[in-house]
């Protein structure tokens, strides 16, 4: 593991060693989407991870998709995060807001305007969606207009901008998980037939404009771009030419000279060799199934410069320190994941709290 506690440099960051914090959705938001009074808590016992990637932040009303998701596109929003982000950086972290529009991936009872999902093409995604009262089917969505394509566009590019009014080292564009920007690559969710459709070029169009608008306003060196190929979350099919698509991205991506791309891994190797080859910026590679005995073999290996974590940065603030000394992990409550409140949330104890509690 010797490489994972090597320092690097990412974007304008100096990091002290190549874990991450994962962006995970934690649904603590207040009503209008100000992050909670206890964000600031949650991501400042996290701030030795030395990059926090946060949860999804929505760049507008119609990107969310959530009940008490955060958003980044008022001065509410920046109020909010200006204090989380503070705070990490006080405690010597560093802070990356993940913008993230679901599309389809809403219902109209979870957003503040309750109107009908936006998506490229009007398909439904064929999943339940958790709301007020209860689990209930995701309507079909409306598609959007060529023009609203482009006003979408903008709000990604205005809630960069308030990610930084806001003091975040930079955003992590949400181009995974079945989400808007990869409902517009799949094959399945994009059945347009204008210049956002049909082609790979065309299904790759609408990530690189948003990646564009944001380096434009914010620079490369603050932006990240996240995609998780072949995940079929949100009942996203990118069929056979998926990892082409992927191949086509990554090169694309690469003139813009970003400050790192992330992966969510699936297995594909083949293919995670080849984005390896392709992009010589930082690449981040959060592998599913992952063993803490090989958390460093992608480091070692050279197929990735960043190890970004997920559940075990939630249930252990001091995840560097307990890895480093060979601790115990605490084990994540799954019941708190998304339950309210500080259970399961800023309620996990580091070692010396647990010293404490002994004597």
């Amino acid at each position: 593991m010797e490489k994972l506690w090597s320092p690097t440099k990412i974007g304008n960051m100096e990091l002290q060693h190549r874990l991450a914090m994962a962006p995970m959705t934690r649904s603590r938001a207040q009503e209008d989407g100000t992050p909670g009074e206890l964000a600031a808590e949650y991501y400042t016992q996290r701030a030795s991870l030395g990059l926090l990637i946060t949860e999804g932040a929505q760049p507008s009303d119609d990107g969310q998709g959530y009940l008490w998701s955060p958003g980044i596109y008022t001065e509410q929003h920046i109020a909010g995060w200006k204090k989380v982000i503070d705070s990490v950086h006080e405690a010597g972290g560093y802070v990356y807001i993940q913008l993230m529009h679901v599309g389809r991936m809403s219902h109209p009872e979870n957003t503040p305007h309750h109107r009908q999902p936006v998506a490229p093409s009007a398909i439904a995604p064929g999943v339940d969606m958790f709301t007020a009262n209860g689990m209930q089917n995701i309507p079909v969505p409306r598609e959007l207009s060529q023009e609203e394509i482009q006003i979408t566009i903008q709000e990604f590019r205005q809630a960069a901008a308030a990610a930084i009014a806001a003091g975040a080292d930079g955003v992590e564009i949400h181009g995974a998980n079945g989400y808007l920007i990869n409902q517009f690559i799949g094959e399945n969710s994009n059945t347009r037939t204008d210049e956002y459709g049909g082609s790979i070029e065309n299904r790759a169009r609408f990530a690189i404009e948003v990646a564009q608008a944001i380096v434009e306003e914010i620079g490369a060196d603050k932006t990240g771009f996240r995609i998780s190929p072949h995940t079929p979350l949100g009942g996203i099919e990118e069929g056979e030419q998926g990892p082409d698509l992927y191949r086509y991205l990554t090169k694309e991506l690469a003139q813009f000279n970003l400050a790192y791309l992330h992966i969510m891994h699936l297995g594909n190797e083949e293919l995670l060799k080849d984005i390896r080859s392709i992009w010589t910026n930082p690449l981040l590679v959060n592998r599913a199934g992952r063993t803490l005995e090989n958390i460093s073999a992608d480091l070692d290996s050279g197929l990735a410069d960043l190890v970004p974590v997920g559940v075990w940065a939630l249930a252990n603030p001091d995840l560097v320190e307990r890895l480093q000394t060979g601790a115990p992990l605490n084990e994540a409550n799954p019941a708190a994941f998304f339950s309210g409140g500080s259970e399961g949330y800023t309620d996990y104890p580091t070692l010396k709290e647990l010293e404490k509690q002994k004597n």
